[in-house]
């Protein structure tokens, strides 16, 4: 899956899907698509993290207390 970093642009492919989705941990592991080469791996906050369309992740998937209403 790719994503994109909200201040660059930058794509990153997320090597682990179930990090992704896990609501408690708030980093995941992938490697930046820049040119044709494979870059190393690196951890991103999911925090700065989008699709590539620009919208936001989903709740569940940051926050593991998303079902309880915070207002």
């Amino acid at each position: 899956m790719l994503l994109q970093v909200k201040d660059s642009g930058e794509l990153v492919k997320i090597l682990e899907i179930k990090e992704l989705l896990d609501p408690n941990s708030n980093i995941v592991h992938g490697r930046e698509q820049q040119g044709e080469e494979e870059q190393p791996p690196d951890t991103f906050k999911k925090e700065n993290l989008v699709f590539p369309s620009g919208e936001v992740l989903p709740r569940c998937w940051l926050d593991a207390d998303y079902r309880h209403d915070k207002g």
